[in-house]
């Protein structure tokens, strides 16, 4: 997408907006950096109010010649716009403008690709942005009827470039697919075996540059890659949460979510984005100092509802407390449950009440009890342990007398309708309804 051969990309950004779509100048800044993040030099910015989109250009005419003007004059060899565009408005602006035109799913396609490192991201980079592309190829060569049919009665053009450009993408596009299926298989396993563990799973979600990955590692021996970088993270990583009044838990660092991120890239990262949806609680990571996270937090709300986990559960952590002013603490709602934690990552203040409330809040509905089963209810026993709630046991010629640390949800159906066995679980549930 950028000339990787050159020192950076010099260009000249484009922001529409319309009337009543809150602070432009914060939409400036946070535009201005995601072209930083890519490796490019930013010129200038022109606001472009858009009330009724241009087909042809998005902009209006007149702002297009604005543009054309700022980019001669800045000598800029790219033009970025913040709104994703159709490929023929794309198209006929380079055509206008006379140099390259990316809009802002092309960028983050980009910005994606420059920081994907596991071979999984990697396959979801190409698979969107190949999707990407696919909707723009245009005839942009002089040599589309050279390739001409070589047998009698064939004697008119052959496949065009065009054509040819087509077929090769999609069976590049087809053959992806299937590698990321293999690879997500793979994954799904893994997920599947935390499941029979039956190990609380936490995610942690929020708007891209909010301290998640500060405090994945704050919270785990994890190393992941932390920098004042939007999507700084991208491949999910998972690690063991220690030290938690109900025992380990699963953590999982997601990549960052951002405002109008590209359908292609949320349909293609099915991987990272499922740790998020198949979790049992998600923290919400949010940046305490910034004056505009209500609004991000409905960013972050409506990618949630996207990939199907709006109805999770959710902690809220106000993270940079100590670039607010604010002091640690944890707020609870009318019935004392957690629902939000002030603390640094970078400090480590107030970690000890995230730790806290996670306790509370993972270990209210597990089971951690005793529990005898006599020798004949082995199928009892069985399933038990197939669902990982058994965490020590002795047998003897009375039965087995069994450690039990499980959700009460994973134990409450697996009494099979037998009556002897479903007393017995009722008696296991008792210390917790």
């Amino acid at each position: 997408m950028f000339d990787r051969q050159k020192k950076g990309d010099r260009a000249l950004l484009v922001l529409p907006h319309s009337r009543g779509e809150g602070d432009t100048a914060r939409r400036a800044e946070e535009f201005a950096e995601l072209v930083k993040s890519a490796g490019a030099e930013v010129l200038g910015v022109i606001n472009a109010r858009v009330e009724d989109p241009n087909p042809r250009y998005y902009i209006g005419t007149g702002k297009a010649n604005e543009v054309a003007e700022a980019a001669r004059a800045l000598d800029a060899d790219l033009v970025l716009v913040d709104h994703v565009l159709t490929p023929v408005q794309e198209r006929n602006l380079e055509k206008h403008l006379g140099i390259r035109v990316v809009d802002r799913a092309g960028l983050i396609l980009d910005i994606f690709a420059q920081r994907a490192r596991s071979h999984e991201g990697k396959l979801e980079v190409e698979l969107a942005q190949l999707k990407h592309i696919a909707t723009r190829l245009v005839r942009g060569w002089t040599h589309l009827d050279a390739q001409r049919g070589g047998m009698i009665g064939n004697r008119g053009p052959g496949e065009t470039q065009l054509e040819l450009d087509r077929r090769l993408l999609a069976e590049r596009v087809k053959m992806l697919t299937k590698r990321l299926e293999k690879v997500q298989t793979q994954r799904g396993q893994q997920r599947r075996a935390r499941l029979r563990n039956t190990v609380p799973r936490v995610a942690l979600v929020g708007y891209t540059n909010a301290g998640k990955s500060t405090l994945f590692n704050a919270l785990t021996t994890g190393e992941v890659f932390t920098a004042d970088l939007l999507f700084a993270t991208l491949d999910p990583t998972v690690r063991k949460l220690e030290d938690l009044s109900c025992g380990p838990a699963v953590l999982a660092d997601t990549v960052g979510f951002i405002r109008e991120l590209p359908h292609d890239l949320v349909a293609a990262f099915r991987a990272t984005l499922a740790e998020a949806r198949d979790a049992d609680l998600l923290l919400h990571v949010s940046d305490a100092a910034d004056e505009e996270r209500e609004r991000l937090h409905r960013v972050v709300d409506k990618v949630l509802e996207e990939i199907d986990a709006g109805d999770l559960p959710q902690l809220h952590i106000m993270n940079k407390i100590d670039l607010a002013g604010a002091e640690p603490r944890i707020d609870r709602d009318g019935a004392g449950k957690p629902v939000r934690v002030w603390l640094s990552a970078a400090t480590g203040a107030g970690l000890d009440l995230l730790r806290q409330a996670l306790g509370e809040l993972l270990g209210g509905e597990r089971v951690q009890s005793a529990l005898q089963l006599p020798l004949s209810a082995g199928r009892l026993h069985a399933r038990l342990k197939a669902a990982g709630a058994i965490t020590g046991e002795t047998v003897d010629e009375h039965g087995w007398q069994l450690r039990i640390d499980a959700p009460r949800s994973v134990i409450a159906p697996l009494s099979g309708g037998n009556a002897a066995e479903t007393l017995l679980l009722r008696e296991l549930l008792a210390p917790v309804e």
